[in-house]
């Protein structure tokens, strides 16, 4: 115990003879965490002043940015209030209703661009899968604390039940990537439980064995286009390749420091898609350099590490399970977006965390960092 604590500890000892108890400090009563929220503070300012060049300097969009910034940060506190156990028994309830959501989008789903994946209810437009993405982690968590760990083969057999069919309703709007995010923010759940490692790898020769039916019979045909450009993306360099060249052509043009803010051409000259949203991190490191990528890699990282230790402090089951998968799933989100984007993973339409523009995404993420918090600071 540091000098600080010890005479906190001391200060506010009874002096009847009772049980001493460290009074919490002004973070933990507030149900913060300083370090985490310092960190998530630091990548959204971040993300604004990148999204303020990659926009082409537009500053309503950076000013809708913001706004969400801000309302995703009301949710995130809000949440945070709440003690861990109510999360934890109404984790089933969340699940079923999230699959309720699913169902009615099959059923009255909006059609945008050939995919049915929004609801809307009163005016309000939104996606069903993104409450899934912390729905699922909090039922795995839930499903998997309540029994002996590590799991046997017939616990373990319901987990992936339990993930397939929320997976299976996503893929089918269709929405292949979502329905990965969503599928490995139970997985994880399942491999922190203490997963046997012959388990592991039966359940990766099954998916090697279904692959190419799945290729053959799931895989719709502009899903199979993504993969075969990842393969040769100069096969289609005008069509479907045009994506990822001209992304990797702004990335590479960056070099070690970078041409400097606001100096991009490959975004301000609009070679590159969608600069402001999936592909925003090429025109940040065209800007900004390896340099630049590296610091926000390592601010990535550092998010990440605050998560696993809060995870590692946490001394429930269903805490622990939860903020772990909730860390690993955070880290899932920003190597999709950098693996597709440098051209190494299919193009499947994953936001950059904070950086990309939109706001429903952002109030997942906030949401996931909010349960983190109520992990930690309720004791």
């Amino acid at each position: 115990m540091s000098d600080y604590h010890h005479y906190r500890f001391l200060r506010y000892a009874p002096r009847d003879g009772t049980t001493m108890q460290m009074q919490p400090d002004r973070w933990t009563r507030l149900h913060l965490d300083p370090w985490l929220l310092g960190l998530l503070f630091t990548a959204m300012v971040f993300g604004l002043v990148v999204l303020y060049s990659a926009s082409g300097q537009d500053v309503s969009m950076v000013t809708r940015q913001a706004v969400s910034f801000g309302m995703a940060f009301v949710v995130m506190i809000t949440l945070a209030q709440v003690p861990p156990k109510m999360y934890q028994a109404f984790s089933p309830w969340f699940y079923v209703f999230g699959l309720l959501l699913l169902v009615m989008v099959a059923l009255f789903g909006q059609i945008s661009l050939g995919a049915r994946r929004w609801l809307s209810v009163g005016g309000l437009r939104f996606q069903p899968s993104e409450f899934l993405k912390l729905a699922m982690p909090m039922m795995m968590a839930w499903y998997l604390s309540a029994r002996t760990l590590p799991p046997n083969w017939r616990v373990v057999l319901t987990a992936i039940l339990l993930i397939a069919i929320p997976a299976g309703l996503i893929a089918r709007q269709p929405d292949l990537g979502t329905a990965l995010l969503v599928s490995a923010s139970g997985l994880f759940v399942l491999f922190l439980a203490g997963l046997p490692w012959w388990m592991i790898g039966a359940f990766l020769a099954s998916i090697a064995a279904i692959l190419p039916i799945a290729w053959e019979f799931l895989l719709h045909d502009y899903q199979k286009q993504r993969v075969l450009t990842l393969i040769d993306p100069k096969a289609d360099a005008l069509g479907t390749g045009w994506n990822i060249i001209q992304s990797k052509t702004a990335i590479g043009s960056g070099g070690l420091m970078g041409k400097g803010y606001l100096q991009g051409s490959q975004s301000h000259l609009q070679f590159l898609p969608e600069g402001h949203t999936d592909f925003i991190i090429a025109a940040f490191s065209e800007e900004f350099g390896l340099l630049g990528v590296s610091l926000l890699i390592l601010l990535y990282s550092a998010i990440v590490g605050r998560a696993l230790f809060i995870a590692y402090e946490t001394t429930s089951i269903y805490g622990r399970l939860l903020s772990g998968a909730i860390a690993m799933s955070f880290f899932v989100y920003v190597f999709v977006n950098v693996g597709m984007v440098s051209g190494i993973l299919p193009v499947v339409g994953v936001p950059l965390p904070f950086i990309s523009y939109g706001g429903t995404a952002l109030i997942t993420l906030m949401s996931g960092f909010g349960l983190l918090m109520a992990i930690r600071t309720h004791r």
